[in-house]
């Protein structure tokens, strides 16, 4: 999406980017390597995940409000939104600007992807949060077809673009 619109207009924000950088600080990590998806941050990811939700207890919106201080772009793309509470933070403070879009792909593709379902992590809410409560503004689905890929997005780049 950002390099369509460009990045004087559009900017990617990850929600686990300020969690994982906390996280990373308090436990004596190296954050960049909790940014992949590799076995070291698979090693920390069940214990990131408790962490996390202690933090959300604390303060439901800390890592929404991090996330988007100082950011000027018109259009942002949280890629990361994986709870109702984010959704509904980020409905409350911006209000009908706020487009939801889920990227959805079939468990098969996702297996041919290599994904394997762990219990305690695929299935906890930082995973599966959204997957009911959310009316989704827009739903990409993702198997794979690059050509009905580039046509979900491009309707979406469309309506996009009129809003600004």
């Amino acid at each position: 999406m950002s390099r369509r619109l460009g990045p004087a207009v559009c900017c990617v924000l990850r929600l686990s980017a300020p969690l994982k950088e906390r996280y990373a600080e308090e436990h004596g990590l190296d954050f960049q390597r909790l940014l992949d998806a590799s076995a070291y941050k698979e090693m920390y990811r069940q214990d990131m995940i408790r962490w996390g939700e202690e933090k959300r207890r604390a303060d439901p919106s800390f890592f929404c409000r991090t996330v988007v201080e100082g950011v000027a772009q018109p259009v942002w793309v949280v890629s990361d939104t994986r709870r109702l509470s984010d959704v509904e933070w980020f409905r409350d403070v911006y209000g009908d600007v706020v487009q939801t879009v889920r990227v959805v792909a079939s468990e098969e593709t996702r297996k041919r992807r290599n994904w394997v379902f762990v219990a305690g992590v695929d299935d906890a809410e930082s995973e599966c949060g959204l997957d009911q409560g959310v009316a989704f503004d827009w739903v990409i689905t993702n198997d794979g077809d690059e050509l009905s890929l580039d046509g979900q997005l491009e309707a979406l780049l469309q309506s996009v673009r009129g809003r600004l």
